[in-house]
C-alpha cells in the first residue's frame, strides 16, 4: 500500500528514513525535557514507540495515540507526558535501528508497538522476535519499564505463521519479565466505524478505544514504579 502508513512497503532510502527519524525525534526530546522540568521530580515520561499506529497516520493533530493516551492518563490523576516515538512504515528492524534514539531522553515507560509491518511483508517471525527482544533489552538496560503490545497476523499468511507470530510477543514478554498487552488493536480491528477508509488504520474514534483499553496497563507501570508484576 502506498502512503507510508502502518501497511506501507517502506521503499524509501536509508537517507530518507534517517531524515524522518530526525524530524520525529527532535520534538520527542524537547517534550521529554519540558516534562521533566515542570516540577522537582519531573513528570512520568511515556514513549509510544512504534509504527503508524502510534505515529497517528491519517489523523489530525491531537487525534493520534500519544496525545489521546496522555489525556486519558491525566484524567486518572497521573502526572504524565506521552511522547510520540512512532514512525510510519517501520518494521521491527527499523525500530531496533532507532532504539538508542528513543532512549536518549530517558523515558520512564516505553510502549513497544512494532511487528505489524514485518507481518505484512511476510518477513520471518524468528527475525522479528530477535529484533523485538533486542529492543526490549535495550529499553530495560536504559532503566525504563516496558509495556509490550502484541499484534495478530492475517489469515492469508497461513495458520502456522499466525500461531508463531502471535506466540513471539508473549514469549518475549515472559522471557524478559515485562508487562504484556496481547493485541494493540483490540476492539478496533475489523470494525468499520472505528477505522479509516483503508480499513487498516484506526480513525479518531478507534484511537480513543485503543487508548481506553491500554491505559490501565500503563497506569499499572506508572503507579507501581516497577516492572508491573
Amino acid at each position: 500500500m502506498r502512503g507510508g502508513g502502518f501497511f506501507s512497503g517502506g521503499a524509501g532510502t536509508v537517507m530518507r528514513r534517517c531524515a524522518v527519524a530526525v524530524f520525529v525525534f527532535l520534538p520527542l526530546f524537547a517534550a521529554g525535557a519540558v516534562a521533566r522540568a515542570e516540577n522537582g521530580k519531573g513528570e512520568t515520561v511515556v514513549a509510544a514507540f512504534g509504527d503508524s499506529l502510534t505515529a497517528g497516520y491519517g489523523l489530525a493533530p491531537g487525534e493520534g495515540f500519544a496525545p489521546v493516551l496522555q489525556e486519558r492518563l491525566r484524567l486518572s490523576g497521573l502526572s504524565v507526558t506521552v511522547i510520540n516515538a512512532g514512525v510510519s512504515g517501520d518494521t521491527s528492524a527499523d525500530g531496533l535501528a532507532r532504539a538508542d534514539w528513543v532512549m536518549q531522553d530517558k523515558p520512564d515507560i516505553v510502549i513497544v508497538e512494532l511487528g505489524a509491518n514485518d507481518m505484512l511483508r511476510g518477513l520471518p517471525v524468528g527475525a522479528m522476535k530477535k529484533n523485538l527482544d533486542a529492543i526490549v533489552a535495550r529499553i530495560q538496560s536504559g532503566g525504563a519499564r516496558v509495556l509490550l503490545a502484541g499484534m495478530l497476523a492475517g489469515e492469508n499468511l497461513g495458520a502456522q505463521y499466525q500461531k508463531e507470530f502471535r506466540a513471539a510477543f508473549a514469549k518475549i514478554a515472559e522471557e524478559r519479565g515485562v508487562l504484556f498487552y496481547p493485541f494493540f488493536l483490540e476492539g478496533v480491528a475489523a470494525v468499520p466505524e472505528l477505522n479509516l477508509p483503508d480499513g487498516k488504520h484506526p480513525n479518531a474514534k478507534g484511537v480513543r478505544v485503543i487508548a481506553e483499553n491500554i491505559a490501565p496497563f500503563v497506569e499499572k507501570l506508572a503507579r507501581a514504579g516497577g516492572d508491573g508484576h
